[in-house]
């Protein structure tokens, strides 16, 4: 039975639940039925494609079999067919107590005729300082950024 998602955080939180359960088959079951998706470790390799993405978590799963990632921040934009998360992760690795991270991700979904998919997956390191309060603050110290 393939499942249906009636929200965009159904979505995710069926992604994050089936990292800590190491479940390949739900893991996949949650991207959209189109070869344009895209998943991009924190190592920086760029997935395209159910099968590029499912021989990565399978490798994942098999060297890393306890994995949890603990989302906060989440900052989301939701349309009527597609809808964007970007979350703070921290990842914890077996009985860890201390996490990694902090790692930023942006998770892309998209609303179809089996309702809400994920799409991109897009998760890199961070500093600490670059998760605050979603500001950069110069009484903090830090100085400013230019982009482009």
């Amino acid at each position: 039975m393939i499942a249906v998602f009636a929200t965009p955080d159904d979505v995710e939180a069926a992604f994050y639940e089936a990292i800590a359960r190491a479940d390949l088959a739900a893991l996949m079951s949650v991207w959209a039925d189109d070869e344009e998706i895209v998943c991009i470790h924190p190592t920086g390799q760029r997935l395209a494609g159910a099968e590029a993405i499912r021989e990565s978590w399978r490798s994942i799963f098999t060297n890393n079999p306890r994995l949890r990632v603990r989302i906060s921040r989440g900052i989301r934009w939701h349309g009527m067919l597609i809808a964007v998360h970007n979350v703070v992760e921290t990842l914890y690795v077996g009985d860890e107590r201390r996490g990694h991270g902090p790692m930023l991700a942006t998770n892309v979904f998209q609303r179809g005729a089996r309702g809400w998919r994920l799409l991109i997956h897009h998760s890199s390191t961070a500093l600490d300082r670059e998760i605050g309060d979603g500001e950069q603050s110069s009484e903090r110290g830090a100085s400013p950024r230019i982009l482009h």
